[in-house]
């Protein structure tokens, strides 16, 4: 047997096809005969990871054209894009992966006196660095719902968007991690680690900048926009900061 024959049935339903994908069932229409290249290249990578050319294409977006790419898939140009939640997931456990086997980890990398200064809160994020752009997508959701609102956005579009936007920011802090497996200096690392966070805050507001560059906002309101979602979710992560600074001292 062809290793990649075009069948007249469907042999999943046994419906006539025509083109590529049987119009009942959804199934591709060619067959292969297994070996384990393809066994090994689509089977257990596709089948058991669900990693396909969508991932590459819309992590090579994510970083280069984040909120044209993003736009583009809520506007419904969805077949080229790997799902938001699914690469969310891939990226943590992979991030969650290299902290266990790097031998630094982000708390040792703050001096000594920065880290008597914190507060609960920010104990709780250089504990967690992973989860907290995960925790704010609702947030950042609401933030850019109000800022952006003569988009006429739904809030769940909003989600996705800066679901979206959370993917690229953690593809950022994975490579800070990959970094962490390398190059051990603590004092270096803290330098580094605050140029990753200047970094992700000027990748989301190239983000939004991106996104709502085709919506009817005049240049220097879009600009002053994009700066202000990230600066008012730094204001209220401030705020939560301070309010659980004064309850953990009258809980003491």
């Amino acid at each position: 047997m062809n290793p990649h024959t075009h069948n007249e049935n469907c042999l999943n339903c046994a419906q006539p096809v025509k083109e590529n994908f049987c119009a009942h069932c959804g199934q591709k229409a060619s067959t292969h005969r297994y070996s384990v290249h393809h066994f090994l290249a689509h089977d257990l990578v596709h089948g058991i990871w669900h990693v396909d050319k969508g991932l590459l294409f819309t992590l090579r977006e994510l970083l280069t054209r984040p909120g044209h790419t993003t736009r583009e898939f809520i506007e419904g140009k969805r077949a080229k894009h790997f799902n938001y939640f699914t690469l969310i997931v891939l990226i943590t456990g992979l991030g969650l992966f290299l902290g266990q086997i790097s031998q630094v980890k982000l708390t040792d990398i703050f001096p000594a006196n920065t880290k008597a200064v914190m507060s609960q809160m920010e104990q709780v994020a250089t504990k967690y660095p992973k989860f907290i752009p995960l925790v704010m997508i609702p947030f950042n959701a609401l933030l850019s719902f109000a800022w952006f609102y003569r988009s006429r956005l739904n809030l769940t579009e909003h989600v996705i968007l800066n679901a979206y936007k959370v993917c690229g920011e953690l593809l950022i802090g994975l490579a800070f991690s990959v970094l962490m497996l390398f190059y051990r200096n603590t004092a270096g690392l803290y330098v580094i680690y605050n140029g990753v966070l200047v970094l992700t805050t000027v990748y989301g507001i190239w983000f939004y900048y991106q996104y709502f560059s085709t919506f009817p906002y005049k240049k220097p309101g879009l600009v002053f926009r994009s700066i202000m979602v990230p600066v008012s979710a730094a204001l209220l992560y401030m705020l939560a900061g301070i309010v659980s600074a004064i309850i953990a001292m009258k809980t003491r």
